[in-house]
């Protein structure tokens, strides 16, 4: 049974730093594109950052897709672990939300923004930033 599961949601003053964490049963991690998404009350879910299939690129096959978000966010993959981890330095309140982490279909090694693209999702963890 496919499973994802986030961790690492809190309430941070501004400035600070999160790690989260997608757990991932179920599949190996390494074979599918996966993505963190946000969602804060009233607005549509967006995709924050996603890390392609293994092997896909050599080097580094992350990416994000907010530019409010690059240089503070960065996601990675621990293969072994079967994990994927978002860590979030430079917090600020606007990013407020509740985090999820998505598979992609299969058929496509590629990172994708479509919230349509992914099959399977996490229940979400809650990141909160204020003083």
């Amino acid at each position: 049974q496919t499973q994802l599961v986030e961790s690492g949601g809190a309430l941070v003053q501004p400035g600070g730093s999160l790690v989260l964490s997608c757990a991932a049963s179920g599949f190996g991690m390494k074979d599918f594109a996966i993505s963190w998404f946000r969602q804060a009350p009233g607005k549509e879910r967006e995709a924050v950052s996603c890390v392609m299939k293994s092997g896909v690129l050599k080097g580094d096959d992350s990416m994000n897709f907010l530019d409010s978000v690059k240089g503070r966010f960065t996601m990675s993959r621990d293969s072994t672990k079967n994990t994927a981890s978002l860590q979030m330095n430079d917090l600020r309140a606007e990013d407020t939300a509740t985090y999820y982490c998505a598979r992609r279909r299969r058929g496509s090694p590629f990172c994708s923004a479509n919230p349509s693209d992914y099959d399977s999702w996490g229940q979400g963890t809650q990141v909160t930033v204020s003083s």
